[in-house]
């Protein structure tokens, strides 16, 4: 795979507490951490690539719960192997009630990703998730005094029997804490998940698609009005705090990523790695890299773009397609664009806001099949 300038994505696959909504659990035991974090060491010795750095993000699972030896330990590895940006962004994905003072102050750490979900304790106890909504207010002041001022909140919307009111409540308590960065997303009822039993069991029920929207729309309306700009469709940031490292898979900069399940990007070819943590490390312990590839087509480039680029504010710039991909995209976005769910200008094509709401709709319409 050939890099310049990319993007490192390092999987920390652990989870502290059982998570109704994922349905993960994994219990963290001191020698697995370590042999872990031996692993992802490895893997960055024994890939053959060494780009140059400018954004690195530790998280999909929980990598507050390393100890602080081997987040240090990690990061002093990442900034030996690598030539790292002076002023990468470098995020950390934490749960609140795992962080203490102190635990930042040896790490590179300049942006933290913080899974609030809800500020209801009876949201946060339906979702299984540890903390309570009062160590998400204290988590931030910790944050700051470690002299860190960007920081994302995660938000999750659309429990059973949530109301609009119960929603607001949610979004002016995160703005409240002035984040920089917000990333809001909708409950999923995945199969194969609790949260999917219990659905199929009758113990919950859904939300209606309406009231979904209005939430969807009542979550534009407040942080727009609180000066955060809508970049992504699930995404917010107050001016110049864009997620870099994010917006890199959206606008198709390589990236590298590092443990069990991590996927890589090289703009020719995707891979990922095997996802059982314990073959993962075998793997790696025998020297091998134990991934999977694909290469990656000119129909399959097209479709990856409309399915990234498409959810950003900037949408695709019709200028990087081929003709032939440039023609087909505008004539199946001709009915869209009557409709005002789709703009084209200044040479590129994005959703409106109306066409937010069946983007998933409309991305699969413009997709080559």
């Amino acid at each position: 795979m050939q890099f310049f300038m990319a993007g490192l994505y390092i999987h920390i696959p652990f989870c502290a507490s059982r998570c109704i909504y994922c349905g993960f659990y994994s219990t963290i035991d001191s020698s697995v951490q370590n042999r872990y974090v031996d692993a992802l060491c490895r893997e960055i010795e024994i890939l053959s690539e060494k780009p140059s750095i400018q954004t690195i993000y530790l998280g999909g699972g929980t990598p507050s719960q390393l100890t602080n030896e081997n987040l240090y330990r990690l990061f002093n590895h990442i900034y030996r192997v690598y030539d790292v940006d002076p002023s990468a962004e470098v995020t950390m994905e934490c749960n609140p009630d795992d962080i203490i003072k102190g635990m930042f102050s040896d790490l590179p750490v300049n942006r933290v990703s913080m899974g609030a979900q809800t500020f209801s304790n009876d949201r946060l106890n339906f979702i299984h998730r540890r903390h309570n909504a009062e160590e998400v207010d204290h988590a931030m002041d910790i944050i700051h005094d470690h002299g860190i001022h960007n920081v994302s909140i995660d938000l999750m919307f659309g429990f059973p029997q949530e109301t609009l009111k119960d929603w607001l409540s949610d979004i002016q308590h995160a703005i409240n804490l002035q984040p920089e960065h917000i990333s809001a997303y909708g409950l999923m009822y995945e199969e194969g998940t609790p949260l999917y039993y219990l659905l199929q069991q009758g113990k919950v029920k859904e939300i209606d698609e309406e009231l979904s929207l209005r939430m969807y729309d009542l979550l534009i309306q407040r942080l727009t009005e609180a000066g955060y700009e809508h970049y992504e469709i699930s995404n917010f940031a107050l001016p110049g705090f864009r997620s870099r490292h994010n917006s890199s898979y959206w606008h198709n900069i390589p990236y590298i990523g590092i443990g069990a399940a991590a996927h890589s990007y090289d703009i020719k070819s995707r891979r990922w790695n095997i996802a059982d943590i314990k073959k993962y490390m075998e793997s790696i312990e025998k020297g091998e890299l134990p991934y999977e590839e694909e290469v990656l087509d000119e129909e399959k480039q097209y479709n990856d773009l409309v399915v990234t680029a498409l959810r950003t504010k900037e949408g695709i710039c019709l200028n990087t397609l081929s003709s032939v991909q440039r023609d087909y995209l505008l004539q199946n976005s001709e009915t869209y664009i009557h409709r005002g769910l789709l703009a084209e200008e200044d040479g590129r094509l994005y959703l409106t806001r109306q066409g937010i709401t069946i983007s998933n709709s409309i991305m699969s319409d413009l997709m080559m099949v």
